[in-house]
């Protein structure tokens, strides 16, 4: 084997003095960074294989243990700093892609970092949550130009499509089985379910032991049409298309042939242990005249009782994509940022290709307002969403609600040590490995999902209440709401926003 040019990223560090050879880290991680030498009896520690997931930190009972990034220092040059003289040590060694997991983690601008929320004071009193009504319901779906009542019956003659309703405007976003585990996937329908909002299923399929979470779940029809059966469709309680994503705009998917376990391959209906590979484009799908044509096929087959979402990354023709989805016929319009996290993307893709969803969602709402069918589709965003605050200045922005996949992530012990792709996650998150898989708790992992959720709920209720807006259907696109810090004309005149102070 030859030698490999680079330097180990982190550097483990053991306390011999508190170390009590208990093999505890040896056990924990799933990378075998830790091993046990017998003949001198002691644990040591292979540097060059630590991601810096923790795991072993974490579970160290007498925390003798210390991950730090190695200070190995390059010679100083802006240019060539040592992150790109790696990546391309990294190809002359293996001739191939450089894959990551989960999200950007480049410098671009933040713009949820550069908004601020504005706040009532005596002219217009603010609102207590704790002692008045504060309502945090939302619904998906098309709503109908106008209404048309029978004033004689008092029945309604417009017929309504199918809306749902959401207790809270935070849904977990696509992240298919094989990606994850069983586990995770369970804990998020269950989380779900409990706190009345949905999970999406991803491009994987569903497993049958989930079918019975139907009522809050959204299931996607990808390229690859992994797991698309009638029995998936009718199980659901939204029907989502994916086009693209965040961390991928424009190319497919991967999901290599040794996650594909006996119960993923019967869930995706492919035959076990070969890869899963989603082309970029559907292959019956050109053009808008296509995409409609699939959106009422899946109306069809669902006899018209589930809302059809069109998920779209971030691009620079997001609005004009957006506007073409809706007359397409879509109910929902999902579009994820720049900062849209995944279990395996090409490195060079997930940190050059795409927009922020801050810039996306404000010229894509803009954009349905001045056509006159804003109302005839909800918008959901994703991409680094990261606490409450992002989520209201989302529905500021004008989304009708967000979707979470890293923060859910971190929410149920992930680290963002972005070694997902290698199905080794010491945390049971990214893998399908029976060892790991395990160490998600369904009981456990679902609870803490759910306070995440009660959390994020208390404190938008508390923004709300600073504002004055007793209703979050109130806020939704009122940029007024808004004021801008630190930003230039330009991006102030795409956002809709005020400068601060004006």
């Amino acid at each position: 084997m030859l030698k490999t040019y680079l330097p180990a990223r982190f550097i483990v560090e053991r306390n011999a003095s508190r170390c009590i050879q208990c093999q505890v880290c040896v056990r924990q991680c799933g990378f075998d960074v830790h091993y046990y030498d017998e003949e001198d009896d002691e644990v040591r520690a292979r540097d060059e294989r630590c991601v810096a997931c923790h795991r072993c930190v974490v579970f160290c009972p007498t925390n003798a243990l210390t991950i730090r990034k190695n200070p190995l220092d390059y010679r100083e040059n802006f240019n060539w700093r040592g992150e790109a003289i790696e990546d391309i040590i990294k190809q002359s060694e293996t001739g191939g892609i450089l894959l990551t997991g989960m999200g950007n983690d480049k410098s671009y601008p933040i713009y949820w970092d550069k908004l601020v929320l504005n706040a009532s004071q005596v002219t217009n009193p603010s609102i207590d949550p704790l002692r008045e009504p504060m309502e945090l319901r939302t619904y998906l779906g098309r709503r109908p130009d106008k209404v048309e009542v029978d004033w004689e019956t008092g029945k309604l003659n417009t017929r309504l499509t199918p809306l749902v309703p959401l207790e809270v405007p935070v849904m977990f976003s696509a992240i298919s089985y094989g990606a994850i585990s069983l586990n995770v996937h369970e804990s998020l329908a269950r989380a779900a379910s409990e706190a009345g909002t949905l999970w999406n299923t991803g491009e994987g399929g569903l497993h049958k032991k989930l079918y019975k979470y139907g009522s809050n779940t959204i299931v996607q029809v990808a390229s690859g049409r992994f797991g698309v059966h009638p029995g998936y469709l009718d199980a659901a309680r939204v029907v989502e298309i994916k086009i693209g994503q965040g961390a991928k705009p424009g190319i497919g998917g991967h999901l290599p042939g040794e996650k594909v376990s006996a119960e993923v391959a019967a869930t995706r209906m492919i035959p076990m242990g070969t890869d899963a590979l989603s082309p970029a484009p559907h292959h019956d799908i050109y053009s808008i005249e296509d995409l409609s044509q699939l959106i009422y096929a899946l109306k069809e087959a669902t006899n018209y009782t589930k809302p059809v979402s069109v998920k779209i990354a971030a691009v620079h023709n997001a609005a004009a994509i957006a506007s073409g989805i809706v007359r397409a016929g879509a109910d929902i319009v999902a579009i994820d940022g720049i900062r849209g996290a995944t279990g395996a993307a090409p490195k060079i893709i997930r940190d050059n290709v795409g927009i922020p969803i801050e810039l996306a969602l404000a010229s894509v709402d803009q954009r349905l307002r001045e056509e006159g069918i804003r109302n005839q589709a909800s918008v959901v965003v994703a991409g680094g969403i990261r606490n409450s605050a992002d989520v209201v200045k989302a529905i500021a922005l004008g989304a009708d609600a967000v979707y979470i996949g890293t923060a859910a992530l971190i929410s149920i012990g992930c680290h963002v040590c972005q070694a997902c792709y290698t199905g080794r996650c010491s945390w049971g998150i990214a893998t399908t490995d029976s060892y790991l898989a395990k160490r998600i708790n369904p009981d456990i992992a679902s609870h803490r999902l759910v306070n995440l959720l009660r959390a994020w709920s208390h404190e938008i209720k508390e923004m709300l209440g600073g504002m004055g807006v007793n209703a979050l259907e109130s806020l939704r696109g009122n940029r007024l709401h808004l004021r801008g810090v630190g930003l230039t004309d330009t991006e102030l005149e795409i956002l809709g926003v005020r400068m601060a102070g004006s």
